[in-house]
């Protein structure tokens, strides 16, 4: 997802707090990221460059701390700032989808697709969709091989799987939408490829 300056997964899982911002200025966001860091004491700090040509730092820890750096972040540089997010109540399922973890034991189900113009957008449609319907997060991919954009990918039953995107769409602003799509029934060939990866050159295993 993203190269990191200190790291500590596990903790970011039990943290209550998450923000992460979108610089376009690599410059500007590794600037952001030192006064968020001088600012309040965090659990956890991911900071790097991602395509294209973008920086994200994401910070963990409590909500005060948190709240604090992120002030300190949005001041710094905000001519470069894309967007932003902050979750003082993050769901679990999506921070392990953010480490990587993918759940795709659920895929007889609806899937339901949300994709976004930014990473921000993207953590935002995840932690909504999670909190607002019975759906299981299945995925969250950002930025990089997707030209800057998100994809988040949630199943479950075609009732539960309309209302998480319901939920997305009334969050999101108009300028941060893609695309959502609900798709109720996967075919089976398409479904065993997704199980596997998401990822066209990894399918073929591009070296």
């Amino acid at each position: 997802m993203m190269s990191e300056t200190t790291t500590n997964t596990q903790s970011l899982i039990i943290d209550p707090a998450l923000a992460l911002l979108e610089f376009s200025s690599i410059a500007a966001g590794i600037q952001s990221a030192d006064a968020m860091v001088k600012r309040a004491t965090l659990d956890v700090i991911h900071a790097g460059t991602v395509q294209p040509g973008r920086f994200l730092v994401l910070i963990g820890g409590t909500v005060a701390e948190v709240e604090e750096a992120l002030k300190a972040g949005l001041a710094t540089a905000p001519d470069a700032l894309i967007d932003h997010i902050f979750l003082p109540g993050v769901h679990r399922d999506v921070v392990k989808a953010l480490s990587g973890v993918r759940d795709v034991q659920n895929l007889d189900g609806a899937l339901g697709i949300v994709e976004t113009r930014n990473v921000p957008a993207a953590i935002h449609a995840a932690d909504k969709g999670v909190k607002g319907a019975q759906v299981t997060l299945m995925e969250v991919r950002l930025a990089d091989g997707l030209g800057g954009k998100g994809i988040v990918l949630f199943t479950g039953s075609v009732s539960d799987v309309e209302a998480a995107l319901e939920i997305i769409d009334g969050a999101l602003k108009a300028d941060q939408k893609v695309r959502q799509v609900v798709i109720p029934q996967l075919h089976s060939d398409l479904a065993s490829v997704i199980r596997g990866t998401t990822r066209f050159g990894t399918q073929l295993d591009w070296k």
